[in-house]
């Protein structure tokens, strides 16, 4: 094992009243997992004032120490780079007292953020009993939860933990269902530890997550009251944790900003992800890459019959208005659909859906092929390649093979005058599927006035589209349903 690297930080915010004491940052403890090779793990933690401190790492083949001086309260270690597994113990000690870290593992850490979809807790969900069951035998994914707090200046550690580090089956009952199944099914293909780490809170908007700097680029002003305020959540929960040398996040929000600031989330939320970045990849000393991978899922389903835009406007600004992910303005991005998971009886309400299995699986799909690089992993479901309009059908060929139910509904195209746009107000009527190859789908369009011509389409444009896995456009496999799209007349040939 190489030598540890040695680097003294200076935190630019206060201490919360703890110089002199030796201890490790909160977010270190027993069992934790540490980021492996190729990155290096940064370890920081307080000390007596102008104290020599000595961090050792003792593993399963030989131990090496470093010194360090304790600054302004604060010391910090950026160790070389580990490889995968463990146990390790890790000793910061001073002439007059000695704190040990035990148990800790090397492997990926992916932080989960996002609000009550990412909070729901694996207890709630399907299959929850034999979910928890299931969990002992995963003992190398290993979780940790910050608490709920407000900030009105950002912090420099959590103001409270609410999960300490922890080995399965212990607290993933309480635990977020989708980061722990994404955890637990990543770890069966990555076959090392992985670290999560839970910082989410139900019914928050982007805003809260986000630094001014990011939302200083979307012209947001601060007009709300506790969680929703303006950055409170970046300043308690996630400023605490840049210091941290993580993989990637995986995220699930969206819900709070349908009727907040719902047009500029094709702004903010690519803006976050970016300021993100570029926060962790500064806190850890450039070793969280710049360009972590982010995950996320577009918005499930809320009220079914609904003719609210709200949540389709929101899944498509979940993209930047592109429709798919990676994009140019969204990269090292991966999505998963779920809008073809409502869950019209969940006792946690609609809005709640508890089928979080397949929305791990897609989100894990995603981090295989674009955090991990795998070729050949499908983690896009089928999007349109070319659009064209042909007398009184419309013509869609996909980017890949397709399975297709026929619909009469959930395609839809407004009609106008060849020089009227659609609105936000137009009139939307139904182009049923009428035939369909192996990537190619028809539409009628007779439903249109003799008159008019089509001057936009929509693929499943609403709060709730399509019962549990009955979308009509599916991959070929059946596994990855398409996302929504819309597009206007001047991207339909032949118009």
């Amino acid at each position: 094992m190489a030598k540890i690297l040695c680097v003294i930080f200076i935190l630019v915010t206060s201490v919360h009243d703890c110089e002199g004491d030796l201890r490790f940052a909160s977010y270190y403890g027993d069992h934790m997992v540490l980021q492996k090779s190729p990155e290096s793990a940064v370890l920081w933690g307080y000390g007596p004032e102008g104290d020599q401190l000595t961090v050792t790492l003792s593993g399963p083949l030989q131990q090496k120490s470093a010194m360090v001086n304790v600054t302004k309260g604060i010391w910090r270690v950026t160790l070389d780079p580990v490889e995968a597994g463990g146990p390790y113990n890790v000793t910061a000690a001073v002439q007059s007292s000695t704190v040990t870290l035990t148990d800790v593992l090397f492997g990926d850490i992916w932080l989960c953020g996002g609000q009550s979809n990412m909070w729901l807790q694996t207890s709630k969900i399907f299959n929850a009993s034999e979910e928890l069951d299931l969990a002992a035998k995963y003992p190398h994914v290993r979780t940790f939860m910050a608490a709920l707090k407000l900030s009105e200046t950002e912090q420099t550690d959590l103001i409270e933990v609410e999960l300490p580090w922890s080995v399965p089956p212990e607290n993933v009952a309480e635990f977020s269902a989708v980061c722990w199944l994404f955890g637990r099914y990543l770890y069966k293909t990555l076959q090392y530890p992985i670290g999560l780490v839970e910082s989410c809170w139900g019914g928050t908007p982007v805003e809260a997550w986000s630094s001014s700097r990011a939302l200083k680029q979307c012209g947001l002003q601060q007009t709300n009251s506790g969680p929703k305020v303006n950055s409170v959540l970046w300043n308690s929960m996630i400023h605490p944790l840049l210091n941290m040398t993580i993989k990637g996040a995986i995220w699930y929000q969206g819900e709070a900003n349908a009727d907040y600031h719902q047009e500029q989330y094709s702004c903010s939320f690519p803006a976050m992800i970016d300021d993100w970045r570029m926060a962790f990849h500064q806190g850890s000393g450039g070793q969280t890459a710049l360009n972590f991978p982010f995950g996320f899922v577009q918005l499930s389903t809320y009220e079914k019959g609904s003719e609210s835009d709200s949540f389709p406007n929101i899944r498509w600004h979940q993209t930047a208005d592109r429709g798919f992910v990676p994009n140019p303005r969204m990269h090292k991005t991966f999505m998963a659909v779920a809008l073809d998971l409502p869950d019209a009886t969940s006792p946690f309400g609609t809005i709640h859906p508890r089928d979080k299995q397949d929305v791990a699986y897609r989100l894990t799909l995603g981090a295989r092929a674009v955090a991990y690089n795998e070729k050949d992993v499908s983690f896009q479901g089928p999007f349109p390649k070319i659009i064209h309009s042909a007398h009184e059908f419309i013509n869609i060929t996909y980017d890949q093979k397709v399975s297709v139910t026929p619909s009469k509904d959930v395609f839809e195209i407004c009609c106008a005058g060849i020089q009227t746009p659609c609105g936000p107000q137009s009139s939307w009527v139904p182009a049923p599927i009428m035939h369909w190859g192996p990537t190619t789908v028809q539409l009628s369009t007779s439903l249109c006035q003799l008159t008019d011509k089509v001057a936009a389409l929509r693929y499943a444009w609403r709060d709730w589209p399509c019962d549990f896995k009955a979308c009509p456009i599916y991959s070929a496999s059946g596994i990855l349903p398409a996302p929504p799209f819309i597009t206007n007349r001047s991207q339909i040939k032949g118009n």
